[in-house]
């Protein structure tokens, strides 16, 4: 039997004198103990040995995924293809497959054979001559290396540590400045207060106050090279009705250093930003594509590294660094937030707030997609991202304009219409419109209105009207077509002298009923 057995210098083939001794698979090791015993089981027939860790690199990959490499072909052609009589000893049962499939040699794996790689692996140091350890364990360590560079598609340009610190001095940077600038404008304003409302950009207004200095001085200073000619007449206009105190001449130094200070922290950010900008679409273009550099930057400080980032879901992409917020609604079991970092993305910013939400979410999962592909792919080109970002924006159009593209199951499908068909009424101009101006008077309006409670009124007056005597009814006719006649004036009046007959008629009964009752409790 023939055994091959990898090592990080090459490949050895030994042959296995006894073969009795593995059938005893507990009581192997026993065999192995001193170089003297393991000669006696086990002998080396061939060693060969990699030319430099590009060769061992290739070797080992080939190995991991199951594939013969060159130098193994060789081997086993040279060596064991002499032997094919010979069954062959391996530690991984595809590569045997692949072997015996290609090389048409008989290939055993069993945990007998798994024990005797243990053994040899032990004594590997007495079995191989003229593999010094040094040389063995250098090799292993740079293979090693290399090999997990391989799995992690890891590059050295590919150093996200220099993106988390520089976005973090950024952010320092912009609240030292925020404090610098407040501190000028306060401390100049005592001697010049209406420089700060007139000129409002914080750069102009430092390089303004190195260039004048004492606010006299601003009448025979030449400002066109920093303000535009109507802000300068402005300034000019200003400093000679100025209300602010007189300052020393150490007061003014002062100011001016803090100044230059502002001027050259404000210099620096700038190129600070262009590299954290160039670091960005060298390490994740895609990402950068997708989000911009300083919200992909500050995604990938608060994960720690691009890998961490690329090893989040697209649900905590969307929310990260909103984690208190996301803690405080789980724990007061109200809505959780929407958006973290994210909500900066400019995709996300030129939204209405009522797609906001929808927004944010599909830009978190189309973002994962874009760190994973930066952080474990080989391109480093923006494809995907520029592509991602079409659809996402194609998206974002329909949602704001409410387009006639439904969402099917392919996402392609256009939506249903009815057929149009062409009607033929001829609608005619209505001109009522076009005038704000009422068509009637207001008088007009007027009287008509008063007629009409005149018609209401006079119904309900004589349904109160009391029964009347058959004798009297003859008379009543003559006096009615009399009062017909007569004018509506002449009639209101008439109808008051009756009421206030009827009422005057009632009152004397009512007097006659109380004496009655009076006269019936004296007796």
């Amino acid at each position: 039997m023939l055994v091959l057995f990898e090592t990080a210098a090459g490949y050895a083939i030994f042959k296995v004198l006894d073969e009795s001794k593995l059938q005893q698979v507990d009581s192997l090791y026993k065999e192995f103990e001193t170089p003297e015993k393991a000669n006696k089981i086990v002998k080396l027939k061939h060693f060969e040995k990699f030319q430099d860790t590009t060769e061992a690199l290739a070797a080992a990959t080939a190995l991991v995924e199951g594939k013969i490499g060159k130098s193994l072909k060789k081997v086993l052609k040279k060596v064991v293809a002499k032997e094919a009589h010979e069954q062959l000893a391996i530690s991984d049962v595809k590569l045997g497959g692949v072997i015996k499939e290609k090389l048409d040699l008989s290939c055993v794996h069993s945990p007998a054979v798994a024990e005797l790689m243990r053994c040899i692996r032990n004594q590997m140091e007495a079995l191989i001559t003229g593999l010094p350890q040094k040389e063995l364990s250098a090799m292993s360590l740079g293979l090693a290396h290399s090999l997990s560079r391989y799995k992690l598609k890891f590059s050295p340009d590919k150093v996200d540590t220099m993106i988390v610190q520089a976005i973090s001095l950024l952010d320092d940077l912009d609240k030292e400045l925020n404090n610098y600038i407040m501190r000028c404008r306060e401390w100049y304003g005592w001697h010049f207060p209406e420089l700060g409302k007139i000129i409002t950009d914080n750069l102009a207004y430092c390089k303004t106050v190195c260039k004048i200095g004492y606010r006299t001085n601003v009448a025979s200073s030449d400002l066109s090279d920093l303000l535009p000619e109507e802000i300068e007449a402005e300034v000019k206009l200003a400093a000679e009705i100025s209300m602010g105190t007189e300052v020393s001449e150490q007061d003014i130094g002062n100011i001016r250093h803090l100044c230059t200070q502002v001027i050259d922290i404000s210099e620096y950010r700038t190129q600070l930003y262009d590299y954290l900008k160039n670091r960005m679409m060298a390490i994740a273009p895609n990402l950068t594509v997708m989000v911009g550099e300083l919200v992909g930057a500050r995604l990938i400080s608060h994960a720690g590294s691009l890998l961490n980032l690329a090893k989040h879901p697209a649900s905590t992409v969307q929310i990260l660094g909103a984690e208190k917020a996301l803690f405080r609604a789980l724990k007061t079991r109200k809505d959780t937030p929407k958006y973290g970092l994210i909500y900066h993305a400019s995709l996300v910013g030129q939204t209405t707030a009522k797609n906001k939400g929808k927004i944010s979410r599909m830009l978190a999962a189309k973002t994962s997609l874009a760190i994973r592909y930066d952080a474990l792919g080989e391109d480093t080109n923006a494809e995907m991202g520029v592509e991602n970002r079409a659809k996402l924006e194609a998206r974002l159009r329909y949602l704001e304009e409410k387009g006639i593209r439904r969402i099917s199951g392919t996402g392609k499908a256009m939506a249903k219409a009815d057929k149009y068909q062409h009607k033929s009424e001829v609608k005619l101009y209505d001109p009522s419109g076009d005038s704000t101006i009422p068509s009637t008077s207001k008088k007009r309006k007027l009287e008509e209105m008063k007629q009409e409670e005149e018609e209401v009124v006079t119904p309900a007056k004589k349904a109160k009207k009391p029964k009347r005597e058959p004798e009297t009814a003859e008379v009543e006719g003559e006096t009615s077509r009399a009062a017909s006649e007569e004018p509506p004036k002449k009639k209101k009046k008439k109808q008051k002298k009756e009421l206030e007959e009827s009422v005057e008629v009632t009152e004397p009964t009512k007097k006659k009923k109380k004496k009655k009752v009076k006269e019936e409790e004296e007796d």
